[in-house]
């Protein structure tokens, strides 16, 4: 029992050593430079926050032509063993001149002074080809010197050199070869030394006496992050430019206007996002296996069906092959046969003249017979000799081959099968469709339209999905309700829910699979249910005036010729009427809604919903509007002053005017009638949209006045509901109205009364 204990503590063991192992391949590839693939070595970050060494970026550089814009001198090991003749202290002992005085000046310009435009007019921008990304990023005029290095990242290789022991001991950079090993380091003179060389190059009574040695390394970073511009230590964080910068760079007009926090604010910022994201991966470690299983096992799919394509397209291509392949035999075959059919009529037509020749054939026999002297005898067998001879005649002065030796009909116009060919390629799926929103709106039902991109693949059907999104989010992924097979480019969408916005999108499908969704489009739903009805023209004011379509769905006022007349004869007194329609419905409970178009030529129109009972005795006698003593929403004379309780309008109306709707204060507004006046001068105007919505809640006995459109609120005002509310439309000057058609009829279908059309 032991031995087992024993035998399952090692496995657990080994196991985690490889899982460690493991751990530390896995992250070696993100500690290798893209350049060299090797460890990093003083790695600079670019414009593009890719890492790159210090020296394999000073020769790609080189490379692409740029000569001394290869960074900072003095960030290169300035140390005896970077110059060959003191590589040992056998050879030379001689110091080097500190060069940070002539490196302060190279890299700030070098004769430059705050005033002065340091360069050429047109400075030349130093252009970096990121191994990483494939990308060029500018590094601006100081090329590489601009650049920051990436402190952290040399600490990760240290740590995971050390971790690992890659490379096995540091040698002394100093010895002569070979090296011992080295059992210090300097930073200020960035080399490692073993115990002699130290003493040599650290000599008693100099300044490099008072170096500090540390541990041998490979790597000598600065003590704290340095401004590559100043040389000052970076204490701000800029979010505009992403940028560590110094306390000289916040003055700078570079970063005017910028927002600049301290390293402190975006230390702990970026600290807390990397945390909260790297917790939500390892706390999903699950859900990646899940993953990285579903990816392999689509791995296998791929090759699989990789396989099956490839013996697909080849199946497909021996087909042709095998038909051209018979064609061809097929059209050689009937060239066979004419050339055949041509070759034994010309040698019937030579073996023909050839019985023409002196003394053969034809001829022969017919000398012979000339010489009989029997004359009945010679006319017994001249008479068929004769007929012979003449046709041998015949043929030989319209000689003309039997047959032709061209063969041009024989010949082949490929040039269309070619083409077909050459464009031969795979199924291609529909491209995503565009959304006709001109055509598409919500009413009783949703209208959706769409059509493919010009150049796009056939579609066979589509494939409709929607949803609402005022609903709360549920968990999971979000659900769409999904209509298949969709034929023809449209279609409707039966009981959508009222006062709400569903998004919609589409995609086609044929022979090569689904293709792109198209873009998300949102609708608004009417507030409350839709109220159907038609114009009737059997009851209103000046229906004389008024021309009612055949559906009675669209209305025109004409003021006619009467009005001219008597605006001739008495310019001063001519009194305009009120031409009224009303519709064939009324409502008595519940909230409704409906929409119309009013055309912008109209004079004025306005727009609303009445009690029945007052809107037909307003038609007992067309009142005289501009009179100064009538208001039919008063109920009496507009003299008189005693009325002391207010009560709710029994009409509510929005008017429009010249491709304007003018709307006035609330109070005004809602005691507004079938007269001209509808509210103070203080009132504002808004532009008429393309279709105007009524909302009538009947319980609350309110109306609402909205663009159908975007459904924005015009207008909301009280209405007297004790009896039958109807909608009503009237005309002062001339106008029209067109009453949205639902969205079950035929969009096609549309009906012209004196030049104003409906709707789609």
């Amino acid at each position: 029992m032991a031995e087992g204990d024993e035998m399952q503590t090692f496995t657990s063991i080994m196991d985690a050593l490889v899982r460690i192992s493991t751990s530390m391949k896995n992250m070696e590839k993100e500690l290798l430079c893209p350049v060299c693939q090797e460890m990093y070595k003083q790695p600079l970050v670019l414009p593009c926050t890719h890492n790159v060494c210090q020296a394999c970026a000073r020769e790609v550089l080189g490379q692409q032509g740029y000569v001394g814009y290869g960074g900072d001198p003095s960030s290169e090991p300035t140390s005896p063993a970077s110059t060959p003749s003191t590589r040992s202290p056998r050879l030379s002992r001689r110091t080097l001149p500190k060069p940070d005085r002539l490196d302060r000046l190279l890299k700030s310009g070098f004769g430059t002074y705050p005033g002065r435009k340091r360069g050429a007019l047109h400075p030349q921008v130093i252009v970096f080809p990121c191994p990483a990304c494939q990308g060029d990023v500018e590094l601006g005029e100081r090329g590489l010197a601009g650049l920051f290095r990436n402190l952290t990242l040399e600490r990760v290789v240290e740590r995971y050199r050390q971790s690992v022991s890659v490379g096995g001991a540091i040698l002394c950079q100093l010895c002569k070869p070979p090296p011992l090993e080295a059992t210090k380091g300097c930073a200020e003179c960035r080399a490692t030394f073993c115990n002699e060389c130290f003493k040599l190059f650290h000599p008693w009574g100099t300044q490099k006496a008072q170096h500090e040695p540390t541990l041998p390394s490979l790597s000598f970073r600065p003590k704290g992050l340095m401004c590559p511009d100043h040389k000052e230590e970076v204490t701000h964080y800029c979010k505009t430019c992403q940028r560590l910068v110094c306390q000289l760079c916040r003055v700078r007009r570079t970063h005017s206007g910028h927002k600049i926090t301290p390293v402190l604010s975006a230390y702990q910022a970026l600290k807390d996002k990397l945390t909260k994201s790297l917790t939500y991966i390892l706390g999903n470690q699950d859900t990646v296996q899940t993953q990285i299983c579903e990816l392999e096992e689509t791995v296998r799919h791929t090759e699989v069906s990789g396989l099956q394509a490839r013996e697909e397209v080849s199946q497909l291509v021996r087909g042709l092959g095998a038909v051209l392949e018979e064609k061809r035999a097929s059209l050689l075959q009937a060239i066979e046969e004419c050339q055949q059919e041509r070759l034994a009529r010309l040698s019937a037509q030579i073996q023909e003249h050839r019985s023409l020749l002196d003394g053969s054939g034809l001829v022969g026999y017919a000398q012979e017979v000339l010489k009989e002297t029997d004359q009945p005898c010679f006319v017994q067998a001249a008479k068929q000799l004769h007929n012979r001879i003449a046709r041998a005649t015949e043929v030989l002065q319209t000689f003309r081959p039997a047959a032709s030796s061209s063969f041009r009909h024989c010949q082949l116009d490929v040039a269309r099968e070619m083409k077909l060919l050459t464009e031969l390629n795979f199924l291609r799926v529909p491209e995503a469709p565009v959304i006709d929103t001109q055509r598409t709106f919500a009413y009783d039902q949703i209208f959706l339209c769409w059509r493919l991109p010009p150049h796009s693949p056939p579609a066979w059907h589509y494939t409709i999905e929607f949803r609402r999104t005022d609903v709360p989010p549920q968990p999971g992924p979000t659900r769409w309700q999904r209509r298949e097979e969709v034929r023809g480019t449209s279609a409707l969408l039966e009981n959508p829910d009222t006062g709400s916005v569903y998004v919609l999108r589409v995609r086609g499908c044929n022979k090569a699979g689904y293709g792109e969704y198209s873009e998300d489009v949102h609708l608004h739903t009417p507030p409350a249910p839709v109220l159907h009805f038609f114009l009737d023209g059997r009851w209103g004011a000046g229906r004389e005036r008024l021309a009612i379509s055949k559906d009675q769905r669209a209305v025109r006022s004409v003021p006619g010729l009467p009005l001219l007349l008597a605006a001739e004869r008495l310019l001063t007194g001519c009194h305009l009427s009120v031409d009224v329609v009303l519709g064939d419905v009324a409502v008595t409970q519940g909230r409704s809604y409906w929409a119309c178009a009013v055309d912008p030529a109209s004079y004025l129109v306005k727009v609303g919903v009445g009690l029945e009972s007052k809107l037909q005795e307003s038609f007992q006698g067309a009142p005289d509007v501009i009179s100064p003593r009538y208001d039919p929403d008063s109920g009496h004379d507009s003299g008189a002053e005693d009325a002391t309780v207010e009560a709710p309008p029994p009409f509510a109306f929005l008017t429009i005017g010249m491709g304007k709707i003018l709307l006035g204060a609330a109070a005004a507004s809602a005691s507004a009638g079938l007269t001209g006046r509808d509210g103070p001068a203080a009132g504002c105007t808004v532009p008429l949209p393309p279709r105007l919505g009524i909302c009538l809640d009947y319980e609350r006995g309110r109306v609402s006045f909205l663009d159908a459109v975007s459904f924005r609120g015009l207008m909301e005002c009280p209405l007297d509901c004790s009896g039958p509310v109807c909608p009503a439309f009237c005309f002062i000057g001339g106008g029209a109205v067109q009453l949205q058609e639902p969205v079950g009829t035929k969009p096609e279908r549309k009906v012209t009364i004196g030049g104003f059309a409906k709707l789609d």
